[in-house]
């Protein structure tokens, strides 16, 4: 076993690696196989033919729901909130609330674009790199 962070050898009762630090089986860059280094996004090693994927963490949101939200709601960062973007959905209420509705337009925006690129795919994950649902 190897650590797929840094493709250092890893003992089979190690929780992190001593090398680099990384938790156990976290990381993309080398094959936990083989310790080959891996393309980025690859789902296979292609020298070992091991798994690299790791799978989905939680609960998947819908790319539909985010994209109306976005534009219908944008100016009060509501699908970012959905996302779990919750820094840039404060920034978007805050302009909006803030001016009494004044910059609201700036919000929306930035809100109908995001909510386009949510649902033209440009926009693929959450905030915790979960892939969105169709």
């Amino acid at each position: 076993m190897y650590c797929k962070h840094c493709g250092n050898p890893l003992d089979p009762a190690a929780v992190v690696c001593v090398k680099c630090g990384a938790p156990r089986g976290q990381g993309a860059n080398f094959c936990q196989n083989c310790a080959a280094p891996s393309q980025p996004g690859a789902v296979v090693c292609t020298t070992c033919g091991a798994a690299l994927s790791q799978p989905v963490q939680g609960p998947q949101k819908s790319k539909m729901a985010a994209g109306l939200l976005g534009i219908f709601l944008g100016a009060f960062g509501v699908h970012n909130f959905y996302l779990g973007y919750t820094g840039k959905a404060v920034a978007q209420l805050l302009i909006t609330v803030l001016s009494l509705g004044f910059l609201a337009v700036v919000s929306s925006i930035w809100g109908l674009i995001e909510g386009v690129m949510i649902l033209t795919g440009s926009i693929k994950t959450d905030a915790k790199g979960v892939p969105l649902s169709d």
